[in-house]
């Protein structure tokens, strides 16, 4: 009965032990963290940040045109929705950020030569950016979808910088890279 114990015992830590090594591999560096990194950079910048996308949502133009047209029922309705895109907007910017500051945290010291001031800067823009978007989250909620054009900007800029330097990070994986990553094919290439 004591031996069935003691084998029960070192059973249950060894796999104990196995879950948590299963984990730690998986949070360093894999492969699944750097294609992840690798799509949220991407979302930022050509579906998020674009000066045209960003300067469009929060445009007082298409405002000013729905007051010009007298009806509070259109005006109250066209307020809900762009507050709805709005707040979608600062989500979106706020999960793909939290996907490269995952990156930055767990992996980029191991792939990118990040100097110490440009490291330090880059958790500034973190933190300023989580911050930013949280307050903009209760701004939105609070006051609407055109209340604070101001902080819109300096989280598309904070965003920006932090693609800049997140695209330095992962310039060493080039598409065939995340290919080969990912298990999926591009033209003309088979999946192994």
């Amino acid at each position: 009965m004591i031996q069935l114990l003691f084998f029960l015992t070192v059973g249950g830590v060894l796999f104990v032990f196995l879950l948590l090594l299963a984990r730690r591999g998986k949070a360093e560096g894999g492969a699944e963290a750097l294609v992840n990194a690798r799509q949220a950079l991407l979302t930022l910048q050509t579906e998020l940040l674009p000066a045209g996308l960003v300067g469009r949502i929060f445009a007082k133009d298409d405002l000013e045109f729905v007051d010009s047209e007298g009806s509070q029922e259109v005006r109250d309705l066209f307020l809900r929705e762009r507050q709805k895109v709005a707040l979608l907007w600062v989500e979106r910017v706020k999960d793909e950020i939290r996907l490269l500051r995952y990156l930055h945290l767990g992996s980029a010291r191991f792939y990118a030569r990040l100097d110490l001031k440009t490291e330090v800067v880059l958790a500034a823009d973190f933190g300023l950016l989580l911050i930013s978007c949280k307050a903009l989250e209760l701004v939105f909620v609070m006051r609407g979808p055109f209340a604070a054009p101001r902080m819109v900007g300096t989280v598309a800029n904070a965003a920006a910088r932090v693609c800049d330097i997140s695209q330095q990070s992962l310039a060493f994986l080039t598409t065939s890279d995340l290919n080969a990553l990912g298990g999926t094919s591009g033209p003309g290439q088979v999946s192994a």
